[in-house]
């Protein structure tokens, strides 16, 4: 790749940071990643600034006005430097992995395969085919999102920075020009690979087979024998962890999400993950918003995560509390029964209630002093007792309310 020259006028006006000039002219606009590869790679690169995406904008404007100082393309890596708003330019890396020399051996066989895709690739092109029967034989020669790695020396703690930014835009520049510097990216030389490429022709007749990787069975020759014992399922961990990811990274500062949110949330899922996996429960995946918060706040109880839970959804700490209590004895059910009006009955249906407590009857409730019995929509009996002035859901629901109230 070559060396970019830097803007001329850039200097230091009395002892202070002169600001960058404005991208102007025809080339304030241009595009960026002109080819189906150059494409791909911008792809990953806008995956990977989700969390944080105005750096892109930024990054392209510094790659337009020739902010990218220089830029030397090694084998995995890329060091760039860039002038940013100081007068020492900030250093850039962008390093994607390498193969090691077995994948390499594989690639060799996928590129000699056809002698077309070598004179493809001296013509500047990469051939979609070459792409496709690499990732057959398990080798992805265009890198994902989580694959391009950048770090700057800048203070901005966004992945990327508008700085690193603007060096993957004029790395799509260069894939666009000659392929083989994504080649060079996964760790070879253009001579080197013709060199092993020249090597392998001149002792063998025929192209080497590709090593594809097993794809299964097709339908119709599945169904056409007899079934074999099904594998085992993978069995689960023995509890629930959390993400190891979200607790080394930090979010972007920019993103309005804080550190310890974002763990909260990845180990929430990742224990819901786990109850899908271990067949206990459905993952609370068809809770209502009332229903979620409370089992999150019992996963909360006796923390201050929970009166900040009840902050953040709008509710007093009190109203959260007596929800979290209700669903850790009772789930939905007791949550219900915690939050729903009295429902009008038949007093003789809560005869048994009456006669367990004693006591005034209102709606679907038997109230006698501090306790109270409420008969709920699934028929159980829910114990209630009054904590200052809130009523609290004390014992798991069950069929018999004598029980409930420890009378035989």
């Amino acid at each position: 790749m070559n060396e970019r020259t830097p803007w001329q006028g850039w200097r230091q006006r009395d002892g202070e940071n002169a600001g960058l000039p404005a991208a102007k002219g025809a080339g304030s606009r241009r595009p960026f990643g002109g080819t189906w590869w150059g494409k791909a790679w911008l792809g990953a690169l806008e995956r990977q600034a989700q969390l944080d995406s105005n750096r892109l904008g930024r990054g392209r404007s510094y790659a337009r006005r020739g902010s990218v100082l220089s830029v030397e393309v090694e084998p995995g890596v890329v060091r760039a430097s860039v002038q940013g708003s100081r007068v020492t330019p900030y250093e850039v890396t962008v390093k994607i992995r390498a193969f090691d020399d077995r994948e390499w051996e594989a690639v060799l066989d996928v590129v000699s395969a056809q002698i077309g895709r070598v004179a493809a690739l001296l013509d500047g092109e990469l051939p979609p085919e070459l792409v496709d029967d690499a990732q057959a034989a398990g080798l992805e020669l265009l890198p994902d999102s989580g694959e391009v790695r950048t770090a700057c020396n800048c203070p901005d703690y966004a992945v990327p920075c508008k700085h690193s930014a603007a060096v993957c835009y004029l790395i799509a520049d260069a894939l666009d020009d000659d392929p083989f510097e994504l080649l060079l990216l996964r760790g070879k030389q253009k001579d080197e690979l013709l060199s092993a490429l020249r090597a392998r022709r001149a002792t063998s007749a025929e192209p080497p087979a590709i090593r594809r990787q097993p794809v299964g069975v097709l339908a119709k020759a599945a169904f056409q024998r007899s079934p074999g014992p099904l594998p085992k399922p993978v069995r689960p961990l023995s509890q629930p962890g959390a993400p190891t990811a979200v607790q080394v990274l930090e979010p972007p500062r920019q993103s309005g999400v804080e550190g310890k949110d974002l763990v909260a949330l990845a180990t929430d899922a990742a224990r819901r993950a786990w109850e899908l996996a271990a067949g206990d429960g459905d993952g609370g995946l068809g809770l209502t918003r009332e229903q979620d918060l409370a089992r999150r706040a019992a996963n909360l109880f006796g923390t201050p995560g929970l009166a900040d839970l009840a902050h953040r959804s709008g509710l007093t700490a009190r109203q959260l509390t007596s929800w979290a209590v209700a669903w850790r004895e009772g789930g939905a059910g007791g949550l219900a029964a915690a939050t729903d009006h009295p429902a009008d009955l038949d007093p003789s249906v809560l005869a048994e209630g009456l006669e367990a407590l004693g006591g005034v009857i209102e709606g679907n409730r038997v109230t006698a002093g501090r306790t109270q019995l409420r008969l709920g929509p699934d028929g159980l009996w829910y114990l209630f007792t009054k904590q200052f002035s809130d009523w609290m859901l004390s014992a798991p629901p069950g069929p018999d309310p004598a029980e409930l109230l420890g009378r035989p």
